[in-house]
């Protein structure tokens, strides 16, 4: 192994250790919370969950949609997509405490609840904690068994370079994206929107997508900026390569503000008594704050920002404005849940942020452990091949069949 490949391993071994002892040292306080605030554990969990899912999601939907469609934007991230894909089993580990905790966190699960409500009665064939149990079993089978397909065949990509392989890709990409979104879509009732199961969207489920488009994509910038500064990245990753990244982030920001309204503009204008509750404990009693801040940060700012070519090539400015958007994705997934439990107003607990930080260090360890497990350049890749004559400025290393 060259010394640049151990440089970038060293790093890569480094970042893990270190996310490691986050997780240990944000999951002790978690675990004495969980033991004496076990209901603000379950929701803070909930919010953890939800946010950290964004990651290996969203690189199961970028990855489809780059072997659909090709594109050198996905050439520069796709090793980074499938580590976090390969994440999946470990979230369906982390839905566990969800599961057990069901009875606490959603209304439905609840009998006596629902022997009380006419509307929940009407939604029990659905809203049943066996039958809720059920498809959460199959929509993690189903995730897993993407990636797990993605990833064999990958590997064996890697290891013949046989271009029939990156044909049998493109011909699942189309179908696992239909899936991807029927199975999203699902999900996100089950584990978000019914949190107040009298309120309906049909539009919650293409927030929740968006939004994990818009977060991979960042984290792929961060883990851009962080390789490009490594050899033996820095000899072929270019500034044109961030700026279709930048691109890509200005179109998913956007795509997220026309969502995010046309949702509120439609239950606006029906002003019907079954919906407007969800926004009315959304704007009002201090959560309207968290709404300003997701306007003008996560849609105004970044849209002015992202206009600038300057910026979107430039790695570091684009990084600091991923990471900022990374933020404001966790404020967002907090803005959709907590209100569910706090009605009354504006509440943050202090497990809120300890344990999104455990969960968060955990899989970032994991994530950095599947990048250091296989090569992060394939030069078996007839497409990297070709991306590598027009950009690299003198001869990349041999890296498609070590860990470097």
């Amino acid at each position: 192994m060259s010394a640049p490949q151990t440089d970038v391993r060293g790093s890569i071994e480094g970042v893990q250790r270190r996310a490691l002892l986050v997780a240990v040292a944000a999951g002790v306080p978690a675990l004495v919370g969980a033991v004496f605030q076990t209901d603000q554990f379950l929701r803070s969990w909930l919010l953890a969950f939800l946010f950290w899912m964004t990651f290996p999601m969203g690189s199961l939907g970028l990855s489809m949609l780059h072997h659909l469609t090709g594109g050198s934007w996905g050439l520069t991230i796709r090793r980074l997509l499938e580590a976090a894909m390969r994440t999946l089993p470990w979230m369906a580990l982390l839905f566990v405490p969800i599961a057990l905790g069901v009875g606490r966190l959603y209304p439905w699960a609840d009998a006596d609840v629902v022997a009380a409500d006419a509307v929940l009665q009407k939604k029990e064939a659905y809203l049943n904690v066996p039958f809720w149990l059920v498809r959460a079993v199959v929509f993690f089978g189903v995730w897993i068994g993407v990636s797990r397909i993605v990833a064999r065949t990958v590997t064996q990509q890697d290891r013949t370079g046989d271009p029939k392989l990156a044909h049998r890709l493109r011909m699942l990409a189309g179908p696992a994206l239909g899936v991807y979104a029927l199975t999203m879509t699902f999900a996100s009732v089950d584990w978000g929107m019914s949190l107040e199961p009298h309120w309906f969207s049909t539009i919650y489920g293409v927030l929740f997508i968006v939004g994990q488009g818009l977060g991979t994509l960042c984290l792929s910038v961060v883990m851009g900026s962080w390789m490009a500064r490594r050899e033996p990245f820095s000899r072929w990753i270019q500034p044109k390569h961030f700026h279709d990244l930048g691109n890509l982030m200005l179109a998913f920001v956007l795509l997220w503000a026309y969502v995010s309204f046309s949702q509120y503009l439609i239950i606006w204008s029906g002003n019907l008594a079954e919906e407007t509750p969800w926004y009315i404990h959304r704007t009002g009693h201090g959560w309207q704050a968290i709404a300003i801040v997701l306007i003008v940060f996560h849609f105004a700012v970044p849209f002015l920002v992202l206009l600038s070519r300057r910026t979107k090539r430039g790695a570091r400015n684009l990084a600091v404005v991923a990471v900022a958007l990374l933020f404001l994705r966790f404020v967002d997934v907090f803005w959709l849940i907590a209100p569910a439990f706090h009605t009354e107003g504006l509440h943050v607990s202090w497990l809120d942020v300890v344990v999104p930080v455990a969960v968060g260090g955990f899989w970032v360890a994991i994530f950095f452990r599947g990048l250091k497990g296989r090569p992060l350049i394939s030069l078996q890749d007839a497409q990297l091949q070709g991306a590598l004559e027009d950009t690299a400025t003198r001869p990349l290393p041999e890296v498609g069949s070590s860990h470097g």
